[in-house]
């Protein structure tokens, strides 16, 4: 099963409070894929989210360290950025596999590096530039995602730029 949402024109403030209202439906666990281009927003993104889930510290970009992990009460939460990645076999140094064991968040911003060796998405978002704002589409993979996508449409019911 799968679906889609969509947002054009989206400021960034809206590209926030998108990201926290997933805080409850991804709650429990799961993987979301963040896809676009440099600038588009994917760390802005995943920042709201970790912050909405109640990572208390500082969340950074992991761009340099291509991981950062964080507690959110019994949930373990997981921030890759794999621009850097030049080979998928780098991953395997990270210890993915260990990375889901127990509940666990996974956010991967520029999964397409990695070709295989992540865990399946449970959410894709892609964000893309649109002058000054951004044009989002969010795809669900199985109830994870469904359940994501079902708290956006509940909420935005009636917006005409939401699809």
């Amino acid at each position: 099963m799968s679906g889609e949402f969509a947002a054009s024109g989206i400021d960034e403030p809206t590209l926030v409070g998108l990201a926290r209202r997933l805080a409850v439906p991804l709650g429990a666990g799961g993987t979301v894929y963040l896809r676009g281009d440099l600038g588009a927003g994917k760390t802005t993104f995943a920042r709201a989210l970790l912050q909405a889930l109640g990572v208390g510290e500082r969340v950074k970009s992991p761009t340099y360290s291509l991981i950062e992990s964080y507690r959110s009460g019994d949930l373990r939460v997981h921030h890759l950025d794999l621009y850097r990645i030049a080979d998928a076999d780098e991953l395997e140094w990270l210890g993915l596999g260990d990375l889901v064991d127990g509940p666990s968040l996974i956010v991967v911003e520029w999964p397409e590096r990695a070709s295989s060796g992540l865990p399946a998405a449970d959410l894709e978002i892609e964000l893309r530039h649109a002058g000054d704002k951004r044009d989002l589409r969010m795809t669900a993979h199985g109830s994870i995602g469904e359940q994501a996508l079902r708290e956006l449409r509940s909420e935005h019911a009636g917006e005409a730029e939401i699809s």
